[in-house]
This record gives C-alpha cells, structure tokens and sequence, in this order.
C-alpha cells in the first residue's frame, strides 16, 4: 500500500526571515546594554569631565570654565597623595591575597566531598550580602570598647587590653584590606572554580599515570591552564577595589587621619561632604586612566598567554 508523505510545516515566512537576519537580531539584543552603559556610566562620565573644569559647587550650580584650576588644587593637596598611595596600596595587597585564597578555595570546592554545595553557598554569602550590612557587623566586631574578637584574645591571653583595630593607622589599613578580602574572595574563587572545570580530564589522567603529585599537577598543569582566568578575576577584583568606598567609609571615613583615605572615599569627602563639586568631579576622574591602564596591561598579558 502507497502511502502519500505529507508535507512538513514550514514556519511563517516572516518568522524565519526574521529569526534568520544577523543582522537586525544581534543589534536589537545589544540595545540593552548599550542604553544601560549609556546611561550609567557614559553621561555620568561626561558630567564629571564637563565639572572638573569648571567651579561648580552645592551651592553654587552655575557652570564657570576654570580651565586646570582644580587639578592645580588637588596636586597641590597632600592629602590627594595619601589618598593616592593608600588606594595603590590596598588595591595591590587586596589583590594579591584575593588571588591566592580564591586559587586554594576554588581547589577545595571542587574537590568531591560530602555537602560540597553547603559550602558553596556558605562561600558566596560574603559576596550576596549587602556590603552596608557586612560592613556595619565588622564595624560592631572591630568596635574599640565591645569587639568580640578583643574578648577572645583577651580570653586566650593572647593581649590584655583592646587592641583598637580602627583607631591605629596601620591596623585600621589592615583592617580594612582584611575586610575588603573577604567581601571579593567568594567573586574570584567562582571564576577561577569555573576554569579549573574547564581542564580536561584527559590531562588530568595522562599526569595521574605518570605519577604526578599535587605540587606538579599544581605548578606544570593547573596554574598553566588557568592563567588566562586567574587574569580575568584579577581584572575585575582589580575594577571592584580601586572604585570601591563602601568598606573604607563605613568602616572608618578615612580616618585615623586620612590613614585609610582612598580615591573614591576622598572625592566623596570633597564633592558631597564639602560641596565642592568641581574638585571632586577631578579626583574621581583621575581614577580613569589609571584603571584604563591596568585593565589595558592585564588584557594584554591575557591575549600573551592564550597564544602560547
């Protein structure tokens, strides 16, 4: 018995050419993110540059060319320069204890164990909590009279008095480097996680029968393959400290006398605090070249290692 086949339904015509136009389809789902770069970050940035050339303050909304005259100001400021050296120095130390905590914790997290996904979200917590609220109970923990890290090591015997972790200037740096650390680590411990998956196993077998310890493994397979990533994170974690004020703010306002005061806290103090909008429209801005060209040195080193 013949049996007829029976045509198969093709989609409407106009569906398909739509879905089939690169073209229009690949601008259309950009539109978003354009408009949201657009406004979030193009107009704000051609404000800022349109004030640090002019005098406007809170009081005073009128625009005034001034030329160079609040750079003049803030180079002369020493205060700028601390605020320059201290953010230099929290984002390096940040950076270079984020990248090695994320690298061992990400190697702990993929290792098959027992409720892996309760520490995982136990690791991300840092990182999905509001940084106002994490950072107002580390104001309570380092807290000069009730701090219950000084209970415990006065407990231990380990000191006889409160430390006063915010009132000294180096550990109120180190206070808010370790703070800061803790907030970021979940963030680059996902990402380097996500390129240790990506390894294949093939590899990972191949060095298994040859013998290969942990510390081989680690240093001729591990770190070699994930380089680009660990790059990227340090990218980011890199973006994220240099622009951040919450920890620094929250935690000591830049004090003890400007012993924490970074960039963005600074220009914060000058533009909001102080009303002068003009100056501190200049120090936020300075932070753009510096951070275009870490990001310009870290993508480089990134394209070097994918062609090797």
């Amino acid at each position: 018995m013949n049996t007829v086949a029976e045509p198969r339904a093709t989609p409407p015509q106009g569906r398909a050419k739509l879905a089939d136009r690169e073209g229009v389809l690949a601008p259309l789902f950009l539109l978003p993110a354009v408009l949201y770069i657009i406004a979030l970050v193009g107009i704000p940035l051609l404000l800022a540059l349109a004030f640090a050339f002019s005098d406007v303050t809170v009081g005073d909304p009128s625009f005034d060319w001034v030329g160079f005259r609040n750079f003049d100001a803030i180079f002369d400021d020493p205060v700028f320069w601390r605020s320059l050296r201290n953010t230099v120095v929290f984002t390096v130390i940040s950076m270079a204890l984020t990248i090695v905590l994320a690298k061992a914790l990400a190697m702990i997290l993929i290792a098959d164990f027992r409720f892996k996904w309760v520490v995982r979200f136990l690791v991300l917590l840092p990182w999905t909590t509001p940084i106002a609220l994490a950072a107002v109970a580390w104001l309570w923990m380092l807290d000069s009279v009730y701090s219950p890290i000084d209970w415990v090591l006065r407990s231990i015997g380990l000191s006889e008095s409160n430390v006063y972790w915010l009132g000294k200037d180096t550990l109120a740096m180190a206070s808010v480097i370790a703070v800061h650390t803790w907030r970021i680590v979940p963030l680059a411990a996902v990402i380097i996680l996500a390129g240790l998956i990506s390894i294949p196993n093939d590899i990972k077998d191949a060095a298994d029968i040859d013998g290969a310890g942990f510390w081989r493994k680690l240093f001729e397979i591990t770190l070699p393959l994930t380089l680009p990533v660990i790059a990227v994170a340090t990218l980011f974690g890199a973006v994220l400290t240099f622009t951040d004020m919450s920890v620094v703010y929250i935690l000591t306002r830049g004090g003890p006398e400007n012993a924490t005061q970074v960039l963005p806290s600074y220009a914060f103090l000058k533009g909001i605090g102080s009303g002068d909008l003009a100056q501190g429209a200049a120090i936020a801005l300075f932070l753009f070249p510096l951070l275009l060209a870490a990001a310009v040195a870290i993508l480089r080193s990134v394209k070097k290692m994918e062609t090797f």
